[in-house]
């Protein structure tokens, strides 16, 4: 441990924690613009920051940067929170901080982005602790039995847990190193990675095409109100660890879970009859 993150955990622990009631009532100045009642409850929990952090030092990031993340994250959180829905704070604020570690994590753990979508980022978060409980700690190479079993109980596919977790044992390579000669010239890995990169032509294509989806969809979003986009975000373009469960957003909003399963199903179809009807505009 460094010494200055010695002297900031020194700092945070003389932080108190909050009551509910005062809590609220520092939320509800949030709300309305107190910069001073933001800071205090920033203060109060920076200690729930530090405790998430430490739970993914096993990514082998510094923990100053994940702390770092998490503030970010917690942040976010208190901008958000909306106190009258009756949840505590660090409730509220726990999904915040892990999601702004785990993209954190997963933008800087290797060189190459490890995950560009939920199934991916479940099986990075996910694999080593499965492969641990269900196979022991020294098991490295798995079976085909092995990966059919962690495919079952994360409910993606064999080919997904495969591909993870090779890229987990292997890490990076530089794309100079030797793999043998030719002559008197050395080989690198890069003499044998053929060039996949699109031409100027077919990115503009795709640019071009991620604008109209991105547009005809922030149109479709437009005409939902406030809880139905929000709960339609959270359930379908969310590519967090974990999509939200019905349980987790009827707590966040004060509703019963069915509900919530009615105002995504409303959602959805507002958005897919919006999409249907404007497909050529």
């Amino acid at each position: 441990m460094t010494d200055q993150l010695s002297h900031y955990l020194n700092t945070i622990g003389k932080f108190s924690s909050l009551t509910a009631e005062a809590e609220h009532a520092l939320a509800l100045k949030v709300q309305a613009g107190d910069t001073k009642a933001f800071n205090t409850l920033m203060q109060s929990y920076l200690k729930l920051v530090v405790k998430v952090a430490t739970g993914f030092r096993g990514y082998g990031l510094p923990l100053e940067e994940l702390i770092q993340e998490g503030n970010i994250g917690l942040m976010q959180a208190i901008r958000r929170f909306e106190p009258a829905r009756g949840l505590r704070l660090s409730t509220y604020a726990m999904f915040w901080i892990r999601a702004s570690m785990q993209e954190y994590i997963l933008n800087n753990w290797s060189m190459i982005k490890i995950g560009t979508s939920g199934i991916q980022k479940k099986l990075f978060f996910n694999l080593r602790r499965l492969k641990a409980e269900i196979l022991g700690e020294n098991v490295t190479h798995l079976t085909p039995a092995d990966v059919l079993k962690i495919a079952e109980a994360l409910n993606v596919s064999s080919a997904d847990v495969v591909l993870m977790d090779q890229r987990l044992r292997h890490g990076d390579e530089s794309l100079n190193t030797p793999v043998g000669t030719d002559g008197d010239t050395t080989n690198e890995w890069q003499d044998f990675v053929a060039d996949v990169r699109p031409n100027p032509e077919m990115l503009a294509i795709a640019k071009n095409n991620a604008r109209f989806r991105h547009n005809r969809l922030s149109k479709a979003l437009a005409i939902l109100n406030d809880r139905e986009r929000q709960i339609f975000v959270a359930r379908h373009l969310t590519e967090n660890e974990e999509t939200p469960t019905l349980e987790t957003l009827s707590s966040s909003y004060g509703v019963s879970r069915e509900r919530v399963r009615q105002l995504e199903a409303r959602a959805y179809q507002k958005v897919s009859a919006h999409l249907k009807l404007h497909a050529t505009h």
